[in-house]
């Protein structure tokens, strides 16, 4: 008998499998930007401020203006009343460059031991007393430039000393600024010269004398970093912040 073969069954060509075609992401939301204030709306912020009170004034406590240079020096990091316990003894001793130097920076350790990074700060404490000495007849300078090349002192506390002891129209920027600028609209920046220059351009200029204190105040004692107290706020129907609780 003929033997009978049977062809073999080709194989299914195998399912394909759906091409998922990928998914282009949506571009996402541009936050909307809150609206600018009116220089009528600055006008009105700046005067409830005013009228609250009438002459704001800082929290370090200082003789003259080389204890205020150094107050504010001292105060990186640190809180204004941690910072004025420790000053306090200091201040009776060593009130000017000359006493600071004879008091030495071993001493002046001693006294402020409790603030932060303490070394570091009795360093540039002595380094600032010898070049005043040395550069300036032992006394404050009064141009941005000249304070931002003592060491230990930034723009911030350029900005702070010219203002507060010498009158200077100028904007400190510390995080409670920073906090409030942003947070209200009043002068947005992702930066504190951002945010300074955009305050400085916002704030008529008969407001400016006190401008920071009031600010400065205002987020250190309402407007806080956590839980604002929109409730007892100023400027609460002024303020641009989409989460206030008022």
């Amino acid at each position: 008998m003929a033997k009978i073969t049977h062809k073999a069954k080709a194989p299914k060509p195998a399912a394909r499998m759906p091409v998922k075609r990928a998914v282009k992401p949506k571009p996402p939301l541009k936050a909307s930007r809150p609206k600018p204030w009116t220089p009528a709306e600055v006008h009105e912020a700046f005067s409830r401020f005013r009228k609250a009170n009438p002459k704001p004034k800082g929290e370090l406590e200082h003789l003259n203006p080389y204890t205020l240079l150094v107050a504010v020096v001292l105060s990186a990091q640190a809180t204004d009343a941690g910072v004025n316990k420790a000053t306090r003894a200091l201040f009776a001793v060593a009130d000017t460059p000359r006493k600071m130097l004879e008091l030495g920076e071993e001493r002046l350790r001693d006294y402020i031991k409790t603030i932060g990074l303490y070394r570091n700060k009795a360093k540039n404490v002595i380094a600032l007393s010898e070049k005043l000495l040395a550069e300036f007849g032992g006394e404050v300078p009064r141009t941005r430039a000249e304070i931002e090349s003592l060491p230990g002192a930034g723009r911030k506390t350029a900005n702070v000393v010219l203002n507060m002891a010498y009158g200077e129209h100028t904007m400190a920027v510390d995080t409670h600024v920073f906090r409030v600028g942003n947070r209200t609209g009043l002068a947005p920046g992702k930066t504190p010269l951002e945010v300074e220059l955009g305050l400085q351009k916002a704030i008529p200029s008969e407001f400016m004398l006190h401008a920071h204190h009031w600010l400065i105040l205002h987020g250190r004692y309402t407007c806080l970093a956590r839980g604002p107290r929109c409730d007892v706020c100023l400027i609460n129907d002024l303020c641009r912040w989409p989460e206030k609780t008022v």
